[in-house]
């Protein structure tokens, strides 16, 4: 059964600058694919993005575009960095935008949400990637994702300035068992969730 997975990358950085973040979420990408699932990568900072809680904010809003590629996702990942022990700024206005759009219903009037799997990817050079991966995986599931257990993946390198994960040998035991986990129990119930998806008794809008 095809699946299809989405990673949104809330890096700070723009275009082609190098992300810590992307790396290690391209860890995950590469098992999907090898397993044949349909991935694409997308550095949510290269939209124009308005603050809001909306579907559409209009007025040359770009996250529509990025809704309708949610919308058509089976698996949802999003990346972040951390900065001062917290998710990115654009992690933050990813979820209120995609909480703006949790009162849009499927067929069977529930959230568009139900039936998609989430995870979470998180690098930096500080403590928070546990705060940081709470914070995302709790608003996806209040929105409507469903959680399978051990999606977060993170590294986190020395206290203060140094190496980040995309200059280091990416060797850490921890991190590459969490990649495999992320990555296959993701596929696993985003599977389950296709061929039975949650019914609509109790949960419509």
């Amino acid at each position: 059964m095809a699946l299809k997975a989405l990673i949104l990358n809330t890096t700070l950085k723009y275009g082609d600058e190098a992300s810590s973040t992307e790396v290690l979420a391209r860890e995950v990408m590469d098992i999907h694919e090898k397993e044949g699932v349909e991935t694409e990568i997308l550095r949510v900072n290269d939209y124009d993005i308005r603050y809001g809680i909306a579907d559409d904010m209009g007025d040359g809003d770009e996250f529509p575009h990025i809704l309708e590629k949610v919308k058509a996702a089976d698996i949802v990942i999003i990346g972040t960095p951390i900065w001062l022990g917290e998710k990115s700024s654009v992690a933050t206005l990813l979820i209120e935008r995609l909480y703006g759009s949790a009162s849009l219903t499927n067929d069977k009037g529930q959230a568009i949400f139900y039936n998609k799997v989430g995870g979470v990817v998180v690098t930096g050079n500080e403590d928070g990637a546990k705060h940081a991966a709470q914070s995302i995986l709790y608003g996806l599931s209040h929105i409507g994702f469903t959680i399978p257990p051990n999606v977060d993946t993170y590294w986190v390198g020395d206290a203060g300035p140094g190496p980040s994960y995309i200059d280091t040998e990416r060797d850490n035991d921890f991190t590459k068992t969490h990649v495999q986990m992320l990555a296959y129990n993701t596929m696993h119930l985003a599977k389950i969730l296709k061929e039975n998806p949650i019914p609509a008794e109790g949960n419509t809008m």
